[in-house]
């Protein structure tokens, strides 16, 4: 047999694949939770090591869809930290709770990915990037629509200049609304509530447009901000938007932001026009 080929027999028989990354979760209230758990439980790469959770019902709901081994279960974030010393984080909790998380994770030294938005606030974003610097730690935000691929191919066509410069970028992005797609009632609890949300369409779709269009303006701030948000059905969300538009003023363009819990099918699409396309 030939040298290579039994160097490459040896090779195949003595891998070891290496050991699954260890992963944490703080909160089980965002319900995309559900997507999450439906993905990492399939995959051999990756390994669950515990779940924070303060709401003991909570997780026993999640550990009997899920299959779950109730001793994942912790009470306390930090507690959890300690104990299970991971090398990521998730988390799903209220967008008012990340800048707990983000804290706990920074003492742990541990990266930590979270749902959208980023905060409720300038003043806790500022907080978690604090918290992040001192720390040395990562923070990232699943602002989902940066990962579509046409919206990639839609940047690539603006970093080549097929499109000349931007002059205009439009968002839509929204639901028909949380009570109408039935999300979990520990979901909707928060996302109504303008402390734990921070406010309602403007923030749980706006943050899109807002990610999106400082993406393509290659992080250049807007000269001026200008938002309408309106609440088209008071009965049932009563506390909060569910109607935003946001305009973006910049040097030369313009962005427009349509966020909404009113619209009558879901939808995540832009467009983006340039002097020349």
């Amino acid at each position: 047999m030939p040298r290579l080929l039994l160097i490459a027999l040896f090779a195949v028989s003595t891998y070891a694949a290496p050991p699954p990354f260890k992963i944490a979760v703080i909160g089980l209230t965002h319900g995309h939770v559900a997507g999450f758990f439906n993905n990492a439980l399939k995959r051999d790469d990756i390994q669950i090591v515990g779940i924070a959770e303060p709401d003991r019902q909570l997780f026993d709901k999640y550990a009997k869809l899920h299959n779950l081994n109730p001793n994942l279960y912790f009470a306390s974030t930090e507690e959890m930290l300690a104990q299970t010393s991971p090398q990521g984080v998730v988390g799903y909790t209220s967008t008012f709770e990340h800048l707990h998380a983000v804290q706990a994770c920074a003492k742990a030294h541990v990266d930590i990915m979270m749902e959208k938005p980023l905060a409720v606030s300038y003043h806790a974003a500022l907080a978690m990037a604090e918290a992040a610097r001192v720390g040395k730690i990562k923070v990232l935000v699943n602002y989902e629509t940066t990962w579509y691929a046409s919206n990639a191919l839609a940047k690539s066509m603006v970093d080549k200049g097929d499109l000349g410069d931007i002059r205009k970028v439009v968002v839509h992005d929204g639901h028909q609304g949380p009570q109408e797609i039935h999300v979990p009632p520990e979901f909707f609890h928060w996302l109504t509530d303008p402390k734990l949300n921070g406010a309602g369409a403007l923030f749980d779709f706006g943050c899109y447009g807002a990610n999106l269009m400082t993406w393509m303006m290659d992080n250049q701030r807007p000269l001026k901000v200008t938002a309408l948000t309106q609440t088209d059905k008071p009965g049932v969300y009563a506390h909060v938007d569910d109607e935003a538009t946001v305009l973006l003023e910049y040097p030369k363009a313009q962005g427009v932001i349509e966020a909404s819990w009113n619209w009558p099918v879901s939808r995540k699409d832009f467009e983006v026009y340039g002097a020349t396309g």
